[in-house]
């Protein structure tokens, strides 16, 4: 079985970041990844990482992905289905167990991000990319002058149409349920209200999104009754979910609310020896932005060699 200084679990953008700063640290890493890139591959275009302007997202990711690998950090892309705890004291490790074999680290670090939660209807998987987003702050300058759709009821889905609205020439905020029902901070949802360009759609079931090249329309049912609105993008904001799994199963504590990683200043848990990144934490107030996730794999990196350097 191969043995690494740390086994980092996550292709993301803090899992990539953790690996470029682990090797520049001198570890033996591993990064491990089944999806390469993370949700920020789901981003048009972005703007606002700084030094690489105008890069779509999955471009920015396999540069990422080719820095960490060029540094020294072995790669490896599967899907990594458990996690023990080898040991004790001084002799102690983890078991990093994939499809396709097993691995041994000093120290884990998890950086398995979050997966949006998406409405599963036709034609959302198909045109995602060409109209449907998850992600308002990337994507939102792309749909200048246009008529957009932004599905959900929480605060998220209220700051996306928002910021959409200073681009876009109509937003649709589309709510399954009742006004009185959404989630939404009530200040936010008062500049909705106030904002000429943002009109509230209740009561509003996503059925499917219509388009041939690109999105052209999202149906809805209400009161047994189909209704089309012809829209340019598709934003789609229901939450997300952490994929904190391997974690929970190895004891990690995790935020009762939010199902997150619960990490410290340092991106250590409750474990020794595990330490946690990015989106699936429940750090950095929650803003689940590229920057963000890798500024803590960093931070998580340097703790892990901390950790291993004494050992």
């Amino acid at each position: 079985m191969a043995l690494y200084d740390v086994v980092i679990i996550g292709l993301g953008p803090a899992g990539c970041t953790a690996g470029i700063y682990a090797t520049r640290f001198g570890l033996k890493t591993l990064v491990i990844g089944k999806e390469p890139g993370g949700q920020a591959n789901e981003a048009y275009e972005v703007d606002n990482y700084p030094g690489l302007l105008g890069l779509k997202g999955i471009d920015i990711m396999n540069k990422f992905r080719e820095q960490t690998k060029t540094l020294g950090a072995e790669v490896l892309y599967t899907k990594v289905v458990g996690i023990e705890k080898k040991g004790s004291g001084r002799a102690s490790g983890f078991v990093v167990k994939t499809e396709s074999g097993e691995y041994e680290g000093k120290a884990v670090i998890l950086a398995t991000g979050s997966k949006k939660r998406r409405l599963d209807i036709p034609g959302e998987n198909e045109l995602r990319g060409r109209g449907v987003s998850y992600c308002a702050t990337c994507d939102a300058p792309l749909f200048r002058d246009r008529v957009v759709c932004v599905i959900g009821g929480g605060s998220a889905a209220v700051m996306a149409a928002l910021m959409l609205a200073e681009h876009a020439k109509k937003v649709y905020l589309a709510y399954r349920k009742e006004k009185k029902e959404m989630r939404a901070m009530p200040a936010w949802l008062k500049k909705a209200e106030q904002n000429r360009k943002i009109e509230m759609v209740f009561c509003a079931i996503p059925k499917r999104i219509a388009g041939r090249e690109s999105v052209e329309a999202v149906v809805f049912e209400r009161g047994g009754k189909e209704f089309r609105l012809r829209v340019g993008g598709v934003f789609v904001e229901i939450g997300s979910e952490p994929q904190s799994e391997l974690a929970k199963k190895l004891g990690v504590s995790l935020d009762s609310k939010s199902g997150k990683i619960k990490a410290d200043g340092g991106m250590s848990t409750n474990v020794k020896g595990i330490f946690a990144a990015g989106d699936v934490t429940n750090g950095s107030a929650d803003f689940e932005q590229i920057i963000v996730a890798c500024a803590e794999g960093a931070i998580a990196a340097r703790s892990a060699y901390n950790y291993v350097r004494k050992t």
